[in-house]
């Protein structure tokens, strides 16, 4: 694999119960001299790595992160870690609306918010934008003490069209979800537990050890069943119907009119 190819998202069995099988699907948003952030071509591997989860009985538990910086040169300062840090923004250079708006049709975070088994986002680094809504499509997520959270799209005129402007409204309340879209500012993990937005922090090196223990204790065969009831019943009541308030959104993120569209995070 040549320099310029990287693969963006990798399945990795990392369970190797002779009994279950692999049972968890790992990740990985492969871009880290981009912070990992979002491009079509990441984007449409995410659906695609979702239709497949879905198609495959083996994995019951898909577990989503960012890669690792690369190892600095000795004298150069390292990079952040990233979980995702937003959209590449530098794809739209030099792109008309056209294109803009065609590259905006692909929705990972749909895909992965409609894949049927348990999701776990280990969140390690910057969570921004789109990768802050890729966190919010998941079931389940969990952070290092170093992550930061936030919806900076309104920095560029934008609002969050990922999702955020609906599931981060269920997460932390409609007032704290307005304040973070409205102002952009950056949240770090310990407020974002304290609010809902993550379900429990970690120390850097202990969140890979305990994400894989929780997935575990999700995944074994007598237990799918129910995790799947839970996640599709009750817990998920309030969730949005085939994307009917989304779709609109994310077309107002980009700056198209929507008239007939309650506004975004309205309760």
């Amino acid at each position: 694999m040549g320099d310029d190819e990287v693969l963006l998202v990798q399945h990795v069995p990392l369970d190797s119960d002779v009994e279950d099988g692999p049972g968890i699907a790992v990740w990985t948003i492969n871009r880290p001299d981009k912070l990992n952030a979002l491009n079509s071509e990441v984007n449409d591997a995410i659906i695609a790595a979702a239709k497949d989860v879905e198609k495959n009985d083996s994995v019951r538990v898909v577990i989503i992160r960012g890669a690792p910086p690369p190892t600095p040169e000795e004298g150069e300062r390292g990079m952040p870690p990233a979980f995702v840090a937003g959209a590449d923004i530098s794809e739209f250079v030099g792109v008309d609306s056209k294109q803009i708006r065609k590259a905006f049709k692909a929705d990972p975070w749909a895909a992965v918010w409609n894949i049927s088994k348990p999701t776990i986002a280990m969140v390690d680094g910057f969570a921004l934008g789109g990768g802050c809504e890729l966190a919010l499509a998941c079931d389940i997520r969990l952070a290092s003490t170093r992550s930061m959270f936030g919806t900076p799209e309104i920095n560029l005129g934008l609002i969050p069209g990922g999702g955020a402007t609906q599931r981060l409204a269920r997460l932390v309340g409609y007032g704290k979800a307005l304040e973070m879209v409205m102002s952009g500012e950056l949240m770090p993990a310990t407020e974002a537990h304290r609010v809902g937005l993550v379900n429990h922090v970690l120390p850097p090196e202990q969140l890979e050890e305990v994400t894989m223990t929780l997935a575990r204790n999700l995944h074994p065969r007598r237990q799918t069943g129910g995790a799947r009831r839970a996640r599709t019943t009750p817990l998920r009541g309030c969730a949005l119907r085939a994307g009917r308030v989304l779709r609109p959104v994310r077309h107002r993120g980009q700056g198209d009119r929507c008239p007939s569209v309650p506004r975004p995070l309205r309760p």
